[in-house]
């Protein structure tokens, strides 16, 4: 009918409402973070009562500020992993980059390294440097000429992943009692931490990080269609290769250092992004920035009012929702691709 012909609504124009929703919703979970747990909070009691106040600055708020933080990182370098192999099952965890970044804060734990390297907390440098060795293998095995293979990809990340864990295992058999246990508890994820100091610490490595991935954004979505046509149009996909691994194994290493082996936030957070708001990165990278961050949050909160007497480990949270919440995508995905 004239006057009604319908013209596409440009990425442009989306990325503002969609980045806009996610905020709220980002909003949203930080403040049930912040309230939720098994000693009840209430907000007007932080300004008159010093118990209220300590819980809330030196546990809560940092908890939920670090389940930002490692949320975040998990998301946006599965997103970005994700467009860069060019394979939806791509993710920190499924590639190998999260046991490699394990293996090397595990060696840093065992050995004691608390020093610091103009800086930064030496634990953060041998999570980084494990997980750049872990994408620099998995990329190596899986690359034939200049293919990248995706059964070769995946089956290479879960073999690193079990090198890695039986590194890691090895390393907690000969290391002394509280070493491995500490080991141990830091595998399954937690975000337990008091004081804003290692939240900092952490900001002023991976702020510099996420913004320079996010700047990547266009190149992404070029060679997510395709390597020649990504050259054709200027990208340097070499270039842009290393710098992509280099920034997701050091936003990974100081994420996997700080948190902990925590699974699926990067395969599932882009999946539920794409589902949503479409598959522009310029949307999906940011707009997992946000939702990783709500979800590892929501999920924290959950594992802490989860068991009436205990607290459940985050990652055991994630792997549990995950799993299902992957599957029921994939499914819903596949279906309405038929239809």
């Amino acid at each position: 009918m004239k006057g009604q012909l319908l013209v596409p609504t440009p990425a442009g124009a989306r990325i503002v409402p969609a980045l806009t929703v996610l905020t709220l919703i980002l909003i949203a979970s930080v403040i049930l973070g912040l309230a939720m747990g098994s000693q009840r909070l209430n907000f007007a009691d932080v300004f008159s009562d010093t118990f209220s106040r300590a819980l809330l600055l030196r546990l809560r708020l940092p908890r939920v500020l670090m389940g930002l933080v490692v949320g975040s990182s998990l998301a946006i370098t599965g997103g970005a992993l994700q467009a860069l192999f060019r394979n939806p099952l791509a993710d920190p965890y499924t590639l190998g980059v999260s046991g490699g970044g394990a293996l090397g804060a595990s060696v840093a734990i065992a050995l004691g390294w608390s020093a610091r390297i103009g800086g930064v907390p030496l634990v953060f440098a041998t999570s980084f440097a494990g997980a750049m060795l872990a994408v620099v293998a998995v990329r190596t095995i899986a690359r034939t000429g200049a293919v990248v293979l995706p059964g070769a990809l995946l089956l290479s990340g879960v073999v690193i992943n079990l090198i890695s864990a039986a590194g890691v295992l090895t390393i907690q058999y000969l290391t002394d009692p509280a070493s491995a246990l500490r080991i141990l508890r830091w595998l399954v994820g937690s975000l337990d931490v008091v004081g804003l100091t290692p939240i900092g610490q952490m900001a002023l490595v991976l702020g510099p990080a996420w913004i320079a991935l996010l700047a990547l954004s266009r190149q992404l979505n070029l060679l997510a269609m395709d390597e020649d046509t990504a050259a054709t149009l200027g990208v340097n996909i070499r270039r842009c290769e290393r710098i992509v691994h280099t920034l997701c194994a050091l936003i990974v290493g100081v994420s996997v250092s700080a948190g902990g082996s925590i699974g699926f936030v990067g395969l599932i957070v882009p999946h539920v992004v794409r589902f949503l708001f479409g598959e522009d990165l310029r949307i999906v990278l940011p707009g997992s920035l946000l939702l990783g961050a709500a979800f590892l949050i929501l999920t924290d909160a959950l594992a802490r009012i989860a068991l009436p007497s205990s607290e459940l480990p985050v990652g055991a949270i994630t792997g549990l929702l995950g799993g299902p919440v992957f599957l029921w995508l994939l499914h819903r995905r596949q279906r309405f691709s038929v239809l």
